[in-house]
Formats: C-alpha cells, structure tokens, sequence
C-alpha cells in the first residue's frame, strides 16, 4: 500500500434536503471535496439495509444496499417519481426531522413508502421499454446469488410484521415467530407465498436494482477521480438477516433455527461486562466443506463496491468468543477457535482466479483491536495484513510511572504496515475525549506533541475550547505525519465537534448511527491544512 489518507464519513451522514444522507449528487460532491484536499480514501461503514436499533453492523443482508442510501432526487430525474410525491416527502422532511440528526423511524416509513412507489412504476415501465426490461433482467442474472433469498426474506418478513401490528400477533425475530414452514425455509411453502406476493417480491428486487444502478456510477466517478472506496465487512451476520434464513446449515443453529451460541467480545476498554452482540455463530466445520463459497461470494460482491475491504473484529477468524444462548452478559463466553490460515489461503486461491493481482497482497485491513494474541497477530502479518491504531487509545497515564513509552498506539512505535486513525466510529469524537479528560491527561497529551513541558500560561488555558481545538488539530497533523502507510480521520474529528456528532457508543440505543454533515463542510478551517499535510507528509 503506498501512503494514502483518508476520511471516515457514513453516506447516511451526507447533508441534503432528503433526511438521510444518499449515494446521489451530494456523495458526488464529498468526493470532489476529497480530490480538493488531496485525500485519496473514503472510507464507510457497512452499506447493508439495517432494522432495529439502526446499525449498519446489524443488517438484513451482507448483500443487499441500503434503500435509505438511495437518492430520491435521483429516481424523480429518471422520471420513477412523480414531482408531486417527491416534493411531499421533501416537505415532511423539512417540517418533523432536525438536519444534523437522522429520524431513521420517519425515514422508515415515509422513505420506503416513496421508494415502493418509484419501484412500482418501473415495473410496469419495461412492459413497454425493452432496453430497461434488458438491464433489470441483467442484474438480475448478476447477483442471483443472493437476490432472490433477499427479496422472499424481505417480504415474508414485513408481510408478518403488518399482520402482526394488526393482528396482535407475537413480535420477533422470524425463528421464532414465522410459521414453521416459512422461518424453516422450507422451498414448497416459500414458493407458494412467493407466488401470492409475487408484487411485493418483484418490488424488493427493484429496490436493489436502484441501489446498485446509483453505487456504479458513483464507484466510476470515484475511480475517474482518483479516490478509493473503503468498505466494512462486519465478521458476524445479523439473525434477523436473509443470510442466515437463506443458510441455516451454515451456522450454529438447533432444529428450530435458533442460535445454539451468539457472538460478542470479553471485557474491554469500551465495557466492563464485554459486549452481548447477539450474532449467530457460522458453523465453520460445515463452510469448510464447500471451501467457504459463502464467504468467497460475499468477498466478491464487495470488490465489486470497494477497493479495499475493512475486515471488522479479524480476530475471530483466528479465535471468537462465544456466549452460551440465553446469557445475561458476555462474560459468560469462552473463545473457540475459528478457521484461521486456511479461510484467507481459500479466499486468496480465489481472488487470484478473478486477477493475478491478489497473488501478492490482498486489499484487506484487519480491524485487530482489542484481545490480540500470538496467534491472531501471527494470521495477521503471515498474510501481510495491516494492523490499526487508534490514537485516543495511545495515552495512558499509567505509563508516565514507567521508564519508557511503549504504548504500541502512540505515533513513535507506529510500523509502515499499519493504519493510523484519530478514532473509529465506536470512539468520541476527538473533541469529546478531550473535554472529558482530566488535566494530567491534557499535560500528556500536549507534552508528547508538541515536545514541551506545560508552563503556567498553558495551565491557565488547558480547559478552554480554543486550546482543545488546537491540541485536537495537532493530533490529526499527527496522524497524517506517523510513518504509518494510511491515515485516516474522523469528519467529526475535522470539523472539531463535541460529543453530540459521536456516531456511536457501544452496548447503548437511543442516538446512535443519526449524526449529519450541514452544507459548509466545503468550506471547514481544515481544507487547506487537509491539502497541506497531505503533499507535506506524502499522501497525496
């Protein structure tokens, strides 16, 4: 990897007059910021369709795009909306939502009512135009894999939550709540709904056909432009997911299709109990039968999206923590091993049949935060992966009692292989950290920047905005400056706001995932120290 930066922005977070930020013009327009500042990365967090609680590291499909990230604008201009329905949505937006905040409960509803509608044109539109008739069917031949599973899941799920509403039937997950049958995927029953509902699925598979009909011309404008895309692949699927409905073999599930053992992570900086996630666990006896085909599809489907890939929570590859169904917290887990080597030997064998350029590296950050091992470190440098740090975890008071620094997250034990970041979406935002550390951190941090003792005159501003501001500025100029071959920076971190634009804390709901850019982004203090440290530290 030549040295590269980047920024970290969910496109939900892009501002316009929408509710939720799209993959239409105003992602074209942060791309043409990125080219502006010298940054070569844009990197996301996953892109997949989410439900409750709203994140993107719990989605209905590993396949599927995000019907929210899908410009409206953009459909009305084909002419799939009516100007009337578009400027209605436009104003309900604009009189119940806050544009620094995502309402995804009114997106939700009002969003997918409009998307529906334009979906529903079209599929009366290619009866009479058979070069758009030509390319649906032609994605759909593309992306069978996966598809077809979505779009029944899909429609036998929001079937049986409208009857539930109406009905007062039992809430849930469709293991446990779906008729047999149906929650078993069994083909016959299946099919025969499919063919009562056969508007509904045509509809779902119309959804994505938008979606990945706007990601491609964003993905050509990137490439025209020079940036690169980075995508998140979460380790764990969600249950509620078309994937494991589609593929109950293929996970740790008993004769009713309920997890036998859930996925989570011990103790750790970010809880005391570790974290409950709640994710079924794969069965990796049964992927490794078929050598993984699964897990190739999928990480061919987001080579197709991204450049390079974002490997969450690598370690479970090598060991995961499972917790027994039922448990309270995570502290009731054990790890068990996972299928280490041989899964990234698979998959390489793979990607070097589509391009010989796989043979020598594979476009893969591993995110090794966390417990890492012997072992885990050991998969990771045997196939040359980089490793992560994160700067907000590189100062620890307890080290100042000691004769020497060896935090391996701060700047001066950074290695070239290795991905710096100012912090990830699971942190505060710079700023945030900031204002709630306490002052010997504050003396820490200012003292290892900038070289310096702290004097009476820094004393007497250390809690003040302007000086956090500086101190939060510094940090990112040294991120882009660590030997480290890619960099990357929060938005928030740039703009210098608080903990309001967190995007998310762990093991919490209520406000997670909903921050927005505003329109002066383009125009933020940083531009130009962006275009500057970027030829100064050549990432450009």
């Amino acid at each position: 990897m030549k040295r590269l930066s980047g920024i970290i922005l969910h496109p939900t977070s892009l501002p316009n007059n929408e509710g939720v930020g799209t993959i239409g013009k105003e992602a074209f327009a942060f791309i043409d910021w990125l080219k502006k500042t010298r940054t070569g990365v844009w990197q996301m967090l996953p892109i997949g369709p989410t439900g409750y609680g709203d994140s993107p590291y719990a989605s209905f499909s590993a396949f599927a795009g995000n019907p929210y990230l899908i410009s409206l604008e953009a459909l009305y201009e084909k002419g799939f909306l009516e100007e009337r329905d578009f400027n209605e949505y436009k104003k309900t937006v604009q009189e119940n939502t806050n544009p620094a905040r995502v309402d995804f409960g009114l997106i939700h509803y009002h969003k997918t009512r409009m998307l529906k509608k334009a979906a529903a044109f079209l599929s009366q539109k290619i009866k009479t135009d058979s070069s758009l008739k030509e390319e649906l069917e032609n994605f759909y031949q593309e992306e069978n894999f996966w598809l077809d599973g979505y779009a029944a899941f899909m429609t036998i799920k929001e079937d049986y939550e409208e009857r539930a509403n109406k009905e007062n039937l039992p809430q849930g997950i469709w293991s446990g709540v779906w008729p047999k049958p149906l929650a078993l995927n069994k083909e016959k029953p299946v099919q025969e709904f499919l063919n009562a509902h056969s508007e509904e699925y045509e509809i779902q598979k119309i959804i994505q056909f938008f979606f990945f009909s706007q990601w491609k011309k964003l993905k050509e404008y990137a490439e025209e432009n020079g940036i690169q895309l980075v995508g998140d692949i979460p380790i764990f699927t969600a249950m509620d997911s078309a994937d494991v409905w589609q593929n109950q073999a293929l996970f740790l599930l008993d004769k009713e299709a309920k997890p036998k053992a859930v996925a989570g992570v011990p103790p750790d900086f970010f809880s005391p109990t570790g974290q409950l996630w709640g994710n079924p666990l794969y069965d990796w006896a049964k992927m490794k039968k078929d050598g993984y085909l699964w897990w190739k599809s999928r990480i061919r489907h987001t080579l197709k999206l991204f450049d390079i890939i974002r490997l969450d929570h690598f370690r479970g590859f090598e060991a995961f923590w499972a917790i027994p169904q039922g448990a309270q917290t995570a502290q009731e887990g054990k790890w068990v091993k996972g299928p280490d080597h041989h899964f990234f030997e698979e998959v390489q064998k793979d990607l070097i049949s589509l391009d010989e350029k796989y043979r020598t590296e594979l476009p893969i950050l591993s995110e090794d935060l966390g417990v890492i091992t012997p072992e885990v470190a050991r998969l990771r440098d045997d196939f040359n992966f980089p490793t992560m740090k994160i700067l907000q975890f590189a100062f620890d008071l307890n080290e100042l009692k000691g004769e020497k620094l060896t935090n391996p997250y701060l700047p001066h034990n950074h290695k070239k292989n290795c991905a710096v970041y100012t912090g990830s979406h699971d942190n505060d935002t710079i700023m945030g950290w900031l204002e709630g550390s306490s002052e010997e951190m504050l003396k820490f941090i200012y003292t290892y920047l900038y070289g310096k003792k702290v004097d009476e005159r820094i004393c007497s501003i250390l809690q003040t905005f302007e000086f956090k501001k500086e101190l939060a500025s510094e940090i990112i100029r040294t991120t882009f400056s660590s030997v480290a071959d890619f960099a990357g920076v929060q938005m928030q971190d740039l703009l210098f706001l608080n903990s309001e634009a967190r995007m998310n804390a762990p093991s919490t709901l209520g406000t997670n995932w909903q921050w927005r850019l505003t329109d002066d982004y383009e125009n933020c203090d940083m531009t130009e120290k962006l275009q500057l440290w970027n030829v100064l530290y050549n990432r450009d």
